[in-house]
């Protein structure tokens, strides 16, 4: 019986992933039922964070993260595996988050759930909706019934984990309601003037009609600017919020590939070589392909569509106990045997087709239609190339690959195009054209119908590093480690052994993955935990690379210093230079606005707007601008602004008319609008901000 397949509350992200899991326990979706610690903060090795005031201990942690890890295993009836733990162990921070910053906020306000409100919602009539859908009968109505009598069976036996989960689904209900109720709570304190939803009227409905002078930064090239420190540093204090971060470590790293030697593909071929002389003669080909082989298709029946294309090159000369191979395909050698040919039910055929669509479906646009399809068939008759014809002429998603339909199956095409298909009794260009409800066919046949059936058992080894080949990568990775110090040594012995050297800049704490390394969380843990800068890692073994770093840097928690950015910022501090530049010059222009781009020259360009609203953050033909918007709005009709720097240059905004919106007695459904707006950022807003205000220190990295 399915249950409960979402969980659908108005709590905001976080305690929705926080409540949905803790009643993951009982809602499946599907079929109901179904490193040592290291010192952190120099003072309790085992503090692994702060919620609001509150020290996270690391057994308190790891019982939490034990309570999902349960949850999980009565999901899905087994232990989470590696790519399922750090999911798990987000949710079970996330649970203290809930329980130390969230709750309490509850508590302050007076909200409760009580227990008469629990029942209320598991049989009341404020009932959940998810229950109800849970309980419904054939025709989708919530059975009372269903639900009183599954509950009576409780207590039986056989129902244990049942009842666990149940007892789960009901505790979270709990947080679930407080959650709504607090929302709620300040939800309602929303409000909005009526000088807000006329300022929103306005801005929706007022129309400025302009015309703008542009010159955009670009007139002016990078080589002709010269920007100095006090520039950049003035940039850089106007906008240092951009530059706010979180603490990153910067590191460079070799890596020591494991890769197949020829010995390792040698010793696989010879193993092979023994598997193929029992597999000529076993009598159960699948029991022995199954066991033997590395792959997941040891015993398959295929058609001629879908038979491997090693196979189809010489289908014409395939028996039964035909045994071929090895091949290597893909770092694979395969050897198949083909246990039986029969036939199937189905028949499978290949074709090319142009479709020549009619504009009109009227007798005279079906015939215009018709005469083309005719006269391109008479020129492929004449030695045309069809795939040249089709890519000219064809009106389906097929002419850019000459027509090409690939293979197909009988039933799968409209019946006038498989009969003629099917029909074929060889290859080549049908003598007549088709007609479909989408129109007229010129088919070329390029595989008669074909129910050949092929019963094949296969052997697949994988060509995979030995243990010599894992250890002597590993020994030439643990040699280098040994044998460098500081990041000038690392970055010399890298390139004196052919090494390549990759630069891995801000890792924040929370990555799991380091340019093209996957699950490099052991690298991110070391280096938030151990390392300095200029320390050699140890060996890390990630899937087919031994890997070697070196911290070469590192960002605190705050704002970047200017020194790390400055680089980012020479673009926007160079187009300030610009700006300048560009106004000084049109400060010394005089006249309209087209004698004004005439005289400054090529790259400046009068354009206009007779729409332009407030609300908009564009200027056509400049972008997005929503200074030079405002600006607009800010003058009378018949003004002219002084030149300004927009975002991506300079303009020059000229109004010719100024329209605002007649009055309005009534601006409810604007006030409606915004209160509506304010309602869905509140839910998030609450949450962002209780966590903000809990100054959450999350230190897992030391351990996780």
């Amino acid at each position: 019986m399915a249950l409960i397949g979402t969980l659908r509350t108005k709590m905001t992200k976080l305690v929705v992933g926080l409540v949905a899991l803790s009643m993951g326990a009982f809602i499946v979706g599907g079929d109901l039922f179904g490193n040592g610690p290291r010192s952190v903060f120099g003072g309790n090795k085992n503090t692994v964070g702060e919620i609001a005031g509150h020290s996270v201990m690391l057994d308190e942690y790891q019982a939490a993260v034990q309570e999902r890890e349960n949850a999980y295993m009565l999901n899905f009836g087994r232990q989470p595996g590696e790519k399922e733990q750090p999911q798990l162990r987000q949710e079970a921070w996330e649970l203290l988050i809930l329980k130390y910053a969230i709750t309490p906020q509850f508590e302050k306000v007076g909200v409760k759930v009580t227990s008469d409100e629990v029942w209320d919602m598991v049989q009341g009539k404020n009932m959940d909706e998810n229950l109800k859908t849970s309980f419904a009968d054939s025709t989708g109505k919530f059975d009372r019934n269903k639900l009183i009598t599954w509950m009576k069976n409780l207590d039986r036996p056989e129902m244990v984990q049942d009842r666990i989960r149940w007892d789960i689904y009901k505790q979270a209900l709990v947080p679930s309601r407080e959650r709504l109720k607090y929302e709620f709570l300040l939800v309602k304190t929303n409000f909005v003037t009526d000088a807000e939803a006329e300022r929103d009227y306005h801005a929706q409905n007022d129309v400025v009609e302009a015309k703008y002078l542009y010159v955009p930064f670009f007139a002016v090239s990078d080589s002709a600017v010269t920007i100095s420190n006090a520039d950049s540093k003035a940039y850089y204090e106007k906008n240092k919020e951009k530059y706010r971060t979180e603490q990153s470590r910067n590191i460079s790293y070799v890596a020591f590939p494991v890769i197949p030697s020829p010995e390792d593909s040698a010793a696989i071929q010879q193993d092979l070589a023994r598997v193929v002389e029992n597999f000529k003669t076993t009598k159960e080909d699948s029991v022995f392909a199954t066991s033997n082989t590395d792959g997941k298709t040891p015993y398959t029946k295929y058609s001629i569509s879908s038979l491997p294309a090693f196979l189809s090159n010489q289908k014409d000369n395939l028996r039964a106990g035909m045994l071929m191979g090895p091949t290597l395909e893909n770092g694979t050698y395969k050897v198949v045997k083909i246990v039986k040919i029969g036939t199937d039910t189905v028949y499978n055929a290949k074709a090319s087709h142009i479709l020549i669509r009619w504009d009109k479906d009227t007798p005279e646009g079906k015939k215009a239609a018709k005469d083309k399809a005719k006269k391109i068939l008479n020129d492929i008759r004449a030695g045309a190339s069809f795939a040249a014809k089709a890519r000219e002429f064809g009106t389906d998603g097929t002419a850019s690959k000459g027509g090409d339909l690939g293979w197909f199956s009988s039933g799968s095409m409209l019946k006038p195009f498989q009969d003629a298909v099917f029909g074929a009794r060889k290859t080549g260009l049908l003598n007549d054209l088709v007609e479909t409800q989408y129109g007229y066919h010129i088919i070329e046949v390029t595989a008669v119908k074909d129910n050949t059936a092929y019963t094949v058992a296969t052997v697949e080894r994988e060509i995979t590093p030995s243990d010599d080949t894992h250890n002597e990568a590993f020994r030439k990775a643990d040699a280098f480690s040994h044998d460098v110090s500081g990041i000038e040594n690392f970055k010399e012995k890298a390139k004196k052994e052919n090494l390549n050297i990759f630069d891995a800049p801000e890792i924040s704490t929370t990555d799991r993955k380091i340019n093209n390394l996957n699950d490099a969380r052991r690298i991110v843990t070391w280096l938030f935990r151990d390392a300095t800068i200029g320390k050699v890692s140890e060996v890390f073994d990630l899937e087919n690379n031994y890997v070697v770093a070196v911290m070469t840097g590192e960002t605190e928690e705050g704002y970047k210093p200017l020194e790390k950015v400055k680089d980012e910022i020479t673009p926007a501090v160079k187009n300030e230079v610009k700006s300048k530049m560009i106004i000084d010059k049109l400060n010394g222009l005089k006249g309209s606005l087209e004698e004004i781009a005439t005289a400054y020259g090529k790259d400046a360009a009068v354009n206009s707007s007779s729409d332009l609203k407030l609300n908009t953050n564009s200027l056509p033909s400049v972008g997005f601008d929503p200074v030079g918007v405002g600006v607009a709005f800010s003058l009378e009709s018949g003004k002219r602004s002084k030149p300004f720097k927009g975002e991506n240059g300079v303009l020059i905004i000229e109004v010719q008319n100024k329209t605002t919106a007649p009055a309005i007695g009534d601006f409810t459904m604007f006030k409606n609008q915004l209160l509506q707006n304010q309602n869905n950022r509140s839910a998030y807003g609450v949450s962002e901000a209780i966590k903000k205000a809990a100054d959450i220190q999350d230190k897992r990295y030391r351990f996780y």
